[in-house]
C-alpha cells in the first residue's frame, strides 16, 4: 500500500481531496473549479477491478487491528462504535460481497465495458457512470458514508462526499486509504470528501450544481434542504427515512419462539436501522387480543439485554415521554394501553386503530389489529415511507401476504428475527444502487465491420489491472490451496486430462464459470464464428468431470449459435453421417480426434462438401494438415476454439489476422507476464519464456502469478484486427522440450520438418527410452511416409539431434504406425506428444 499525498498536520485540514488532505481555504477555492476537475477525471475510464482489488485489500487490513491502516482508522471510530463499525466495513468491502453486488446490480463483473448482449448483432451495450454524484451523508451513520461513495466508485463516477461537522473524520481516512490501495491513482481521482454543516449553503451549492445525481441520506427535512440545490435534470436520490412493520398471524403469535424473535427486532441497533419493527400488526380485529398480545411482548422485552450506555438524547428522549404520555392518556378513552419499564428501556403501546404510526425508537413499538384484508386500504398511504416488513405465518400465509404487502407499497419482506439482516445485492428501498447512480447506453455499429467485433472496447483502449505481486505458483500449489476453499465457492468441479501428468482438480463458482464462458464466447466471435449462420457440431470429449464438451456448450448457448451436441466417439461412420444429415458446416474439436474422423470418413465428408470451418482446442493442427484441410475438404477457416486451461478457464483467442499459435489476452480475465525460463525475471518483448498468468474472476481462489507451464512470447505492436488486447504466441509446453542426451529438443521441431521435408500431414509423437549404453527416442509417425526417409530428414534437418548420434549418446529410430496407435490420454483424447519411459 502506498501512502496518501499528504496527511493532515492539523485539525483543520480536515477534507480530503483527489488524494490529499486540506484545509477550508483551499476546499472553497476547489470547490469553485469543481466542472473542470470532473472533467478531466471522467477522460480515462474506472475499471470495475481497480475498485474491487483496492476495496478488497483495504478489507483485509481492517480485518487485522495490528494492521496500520485498521490502527489508524480506529482513532477515528465514533464513540460506542469501536467494536463494530471497522467489522462491519471490513466485512462489506471484501471482494466477494462487492462482486455479488455489481453482478447483480448490473448484471455482470465488468459493466462498464461495450459488449453486445445479442451475439448475432452488432449492438453493443454497457453501464456507463452518470458522471458526478454528490452525496450528502447522515450524521447518524458512521460507515453509511463511504460505503456511499463505494457505490459511486463501483459505477465509474466522479464522487463528492459531505459529511456532518459533528461527524469525525472516519470517512476521509477510510476513503483516502482505500485511494492509497489503488497503485493506478484512478480512485483518488474520483474521490473528495469534505466535512461542513448544512447551514454552509453556497459549498453545498457548488457542490451540487455541476452534479449529475445527488444521493440524499436523511429525513424529510434534509432531502427538501438539499432538492433546492438539485439542477435541472440532475437526478435525486433519496435514501430517506422508512418504517418497517411486522405482520403476524394468530397461529404465530401464539409461539413463543415468535414472540423472541420479535423482541430481538425491536432491541437489534436500539431501533436506529429503518429495518427495525416500529410497528407489530396482528391478523385480528379482537382489541383484546391486540392488549394480551401487547402484555406478552412487554414481558419478552424485559428478558431482554439492557440497551447501549448511549442512550437516546434530549430531544429524542423528550419525544419519547411525549409519545408515551399521549398514549396513557388515551388508555381512559379505551384506545390504548402502555407497557413501559420502569427505568425506561422499553414500552409497548397497544392501540386499537390500525394507522401506522411511527415508533419514537429506542425500544418503543406500537401494537395494532389489522385484518389482512384492510392491508392495503391501511398502509398504502403511507407507502413513501414503507421499507421492511417481517412477516410470520405458514408457508402459505407467508405467500400470500407477502405479495398484499408489496402491492400496499413495501420493499422487503423478512422472517421475523432477522428483518435487519440483508445479503449481497440486495436493493435499497426497492431500487439498486448502482443502476441510480449509472446509465444504460448502447453504441449500434454496421455488421461488416464490427461482426468480429465482440467487445467495442477492445479497440478503444487496452484493459490495465495492479501488476501482479507476491510468489509464483505451480500447479502442484495450485492443487493444494484448492483444499483450502470454502464448499461455498466449489460449485462446478472440473479435471485435466492429464496430457501434461496426473489429471488434475479444478474448482468454480458458477458465476465465474458464467463469465469465463462469456468471455470464451466474444474469444469464438472474434476468430470469426457467426452465431447467425454457423450450424455447429460440437466433437469434443465429454464424460469424466472433463471440462472442453461442457464448457463449448455453455459457451455455444451464450452466443446463441445453432449447435450438434455429438461429442467425440469412436464411431466415426456415424458421427460422419450425422454431421451430414443435419447440416453441420463447423466443427469443434481436438486436432487428433478431427483428423482421425476426416481422415477415415473421407470419402463421404468429401462428397457432402459443406464443411467450411473447423475450430480446435487442446492441440494444434501442422502446416500440412491445414494444407490438405483446404485441399481435401474445402475448409476455408481453421482457428483455435480458444487458449486455456482447465483450471484458469480461457486464457487467450484467435481473431482473423491470427497465424500458427498467435492470441489475444482475454485481458479483462487475465494479467500475462513473461518470465525467463530458469531465473523469475521478465523476458524482453519477443523474447521466448514462461507464460506467468494472474487471473482476476475467480471467487474464493487466489490464482495469482500461477506459472501454466507454457512456453510464448509477447508480440509488438497492434493487431491488424484493431484490438488493442496483449498478443502472444504460444511455443509449446515445458514438457515438449526434452533434454535428451545432454541436448535439449523440442517435439515441435520435429513436427515442422515432418510437414516440410516430408510433406507430412498425420500425427507425431516421441518416445523416449533408457538404455544400459545409450538413451533412446523413437519418432512414431502415423500415414505412409518411410521411416528411413523421415530419419535421414530429422538428421539433416535437426543438427543438435545429429550431434547426439555421431556421439553415440542417442539411438535415433523411426517407427510408421497407425493413428489409434499412438498414446492419448483417456480423458481427453488428446496426443501425447511425448511418452518418456525413462527411469
Amino acid at each position: 500500500m502506498t501512502s496518501t499525498t499528504s496527511n493532515p498536520a492539523a485539525h483543520h485540514n480536515h477534507h480530503y481531496w483527489q488524494g490529499a488532505f486540506i484545509d477550508d481555504e483551499e476546499a472553497e477555492r476547489r470547490l469553485a473549479d469543481l466542472p473542470a476537475i470532473v472533467e478531466a477525471a471522467l477522460a480515462v475510464p474506472l475499471e470495475t477491478e481497480t475498485v474491487l482489488a483496492a476495496c478488497d485489500a483495504l478489507a483485509t487490513a481492517l480485518r487485522d487491528p495490528a494492521h496500520p491502516v485498521s490502527a489508524g482508522l480506529a482513532e477515528h471510530v465514533p464513540v460506542g462504535d469501536d467494536s463494530t463499525v471497522l467489522a462491519e466495513l471490513a466485512g462489506l468491502l471484501g471482494r466477494g460481497e462487492l462482486t455479488r453486488k455489481v453482478r447483480r446490480e448490473l448484471g455482470s463483473a465488468a459493466p462498464q465495458r461495450l459488449n453486445r448482449p445479442d451475439a448475432k448483432e452488432t449492438v453493443y451495450e454497457a453501464w456507463a457512470p452518470v458522471g458526478l454524484v454528490a452525496h450528502i451523508a447522515p450524521g447518524n451513520g458512521a460507515a453509511v458514508a463511504p460505503l456511499s461513495l463505494v457505490e459511486g466508485l463501483l459505477a465509474g463516477n466522479v464522487n463528492v462526499l459531505k459529511t456532518s461537522s459533528g461527524d469525525t473524520l472516519l470517512a476521509q481516512h477510510l476513503l483516502a486509504a482505500l485511494a492509497a490501495f489503488d497503485t493506478t491513482g484512478a480512485i483518488a481521482e474520483r474521490t473528495v470528501v469534505l466535512r461542513f454543516p448544512s447551514s454552509r449553503q453556497e459549498w453545498l451549492r457548488l457542490m451540487c450544481a455541476p452534479a449529475d445525481a445527488v444521493a440524499v441520506w436523511g429525513g424529510e427535512a434534509a432531502v427538501e434542504g438539499v432538492a433546492a440545490h438539485v439542477p435541472a435534470g440532475c437526478r435525486l436520490v433519496e435514501w430517506g427515512h422508512k418504517i418497517s412493520f411486522a405482520y403476524l398471524t394468530r397461529d404465530a403469535w401464539d409461539d413463543p419462539r415468535t414472540l423472541a424473535a420479535l423482541a430481538a427486532d425491536v432491541c437489534l441497533y436500539e431501533q436506529q436501522a429503518c429495518s427495525n419493527p416500529q410497528v407489530v400488526y396482528l391478523d385480528t380485529e379482537d382489541t383484546e387480543e391486540v392488549f394480551a398480545f401487547a402484555d406478552r411482548l412487554a414481558a419478552a422485552l424485559a428478558t431482554m439485554d439492557p440497551p447501549s450506555a448511549d442512550g437516546p438524547s434530549t430531544a429524542e428522549d423528550a419525544e419519547i415521554t411525549t409519545t408515551e404520555l399521549v398514549a396513557r392518556l388515551e388508555e381512559h378513552l379505551g384506545l390504548t394501553r402502555v407497557r413501559a419499564a420502569a427505568d425506561r428501556s422499553w414500552r409497548v403501546l397497544a392501540d386499537v386503530r390500525p394507522a401506522l404510526t411511527a415508533s419514537p425508537l429506542h425500544r418503543s413499538v406500537w401494537v395494532k389489529p389489522l385484518p389482512r384484508k384492510q392491508l392495503i386500504a391501511t398502509l398504502r398511504p403511507m407507502r413513501r415511507y414503507l421499507q421492511t416488513a417481517g412477516i410470520a405465518g405458514s408457508r402459505p400465509d407467508v405467500a400470500d401476504l407477502s405479495r398484499t404487502v408489496l402491492a400496499a407499497g413495501a420493499t422487503r419482506i423478512a422472517p421475523v428475527g432477522a428483518m435487519t439482516a440483508g445479503y449481497s445485492g440486495e436493493p435499497h428501498d426497492g431500487v439498486y444502487a448502482l443502476q441510480r447512480y449509472s446509465r444504460r447506453v448502447a453504441v449500434r455499429a454496421d455488421a461488416e465491420r464490427f461482426a468480429t467485433t465482440a467487445c467495442l472496447d477492445d479497440l478503444a483502449r487496452p484493459v490495465e489491472f495492479p501488476p501482479p505481486t507476491g510468489p509464483l505458483r505451480d500447479k502442484g500449489t495450485v492443487q493444494e490451496l484448492n483444499s483450502q476453499v470454502a464448499p461455498r465457492d466449489a460449485e462446478l468441479y472440473f479435471r485435466s486430462g492429464g496430457s501434461t501428468g496426473a489429471p488434475a482438480l479444478s474448482l468454480f463458482s458458477y458465476e465465474d464459470y458464467d463469465t469465463q464462458m462469456h468471455a470464451a464466447a466474444r474469444g469464438l466471435l472474434a476468430a470469426g464464428y457467426d452465431p447467425a449462420r454457423d450450424r455447429t457440431a460440437n466433437l469434443l470429449f465429454c464424460g469424466g468431470m472433463y471440462g472442453s464438451f461442457i464448457s463449448f456448450f455453455s459457451i455455444l448457448e451464450r452466443l446463441g449459435g445453432v449447435q450438434l451436441p455429438i461429442a467425440a466417439g469412436t464411431d466415426h461412420r456415424a458421427t460422419a453421417e450425422m454431421l451430414v444429415g443435419h447440416g453441420a458446416d463447423t466443427l469443434f474439436g481436438m486436432p487428433s480426434y478431427l483428423w482421425q474422423l476426416l481422415t477415415e470418413e473421407e470419402e463421404l465428408l468429401r462428397s457432402y462438401g459443406g464443411i467450411r470451418k473447423i475450430f480446435y482446442g487442446g492441440e494444434r493442427f501442422s502446416e500440412g494438415q491445414r494444407e490438405h484441410l483446404a485441399e481435401a475438404f474445402g475448409i476455408e477457416v481453421v482457428r483455435s476454439l480458444t487458449y486455456g486451461s482447465t483450471d484458469l478457464g480461457p486464457l487467450g483467442h484467435q481473431c482473423e489476422h491470427s497465424t500458427g499459435s498467435v492470441h489475444h489476452l482475454h485481458a479483462d480475465l487475465h494479467t500475462l507476464e513473461i518470465l525467463d525460463v530458469d531465473e523469475d525475471r521478465p523476458v524482453a518483448v519477443g523474447e521466448t519464456g514462461r507464460l506467468v498468468f494472474t487471473t482476476r474472476a475467480r471467487r474464493g481462489q487466489s490464482l495469482d502469478r500461477y506459472v501454466i507451464g507454457d512456453l510464448g512470447r509477447a508480440l509488438p505492436g497492434r493487431c491488424a484486427c484493431g484490438s488493442r488486447s496483449p498478443r502472444f504466441e504460444l511455443l509449446g509446453r515445458l514438457g515438449d522440450v526434452m533434454r535428451v542426451a545432454t541436448h535439449l529438443l523440442n517435439h515441435r521441431r520435429f513436427v515442422a520438418i515432418a510437414s516440410e521435408q516430408l510433406g507430412h500431414r498425420g500425427e507425431l509423437q516421441v518416445v523416449l527410452t533408457g538404455g544400459a549404453a545409450r538413451e533412446g527416442l523413437t519418432v512414431r509417425m502415423d500415414g505412409s511416409t518411410s521411416p528411413e526417409e523421415a530419419r535421414a530428414a530429422f538428421l539433416a534437418g535437426y543438427p543438435e539431434l545429429r550431434s547426439a548420434v555421431e556421439e553415440r549418446l542417442l539411438d535415433l529410430a523411426v517407427e510408421r504406425v497407425a493413428g489409434d496407435a499412438l498414446e492419448r490420454t483417456p480423458t481427453s483424447g488428446k496426443l501425447r506428444t511425448v511418452v518418456d519411459l525413462r527411469r
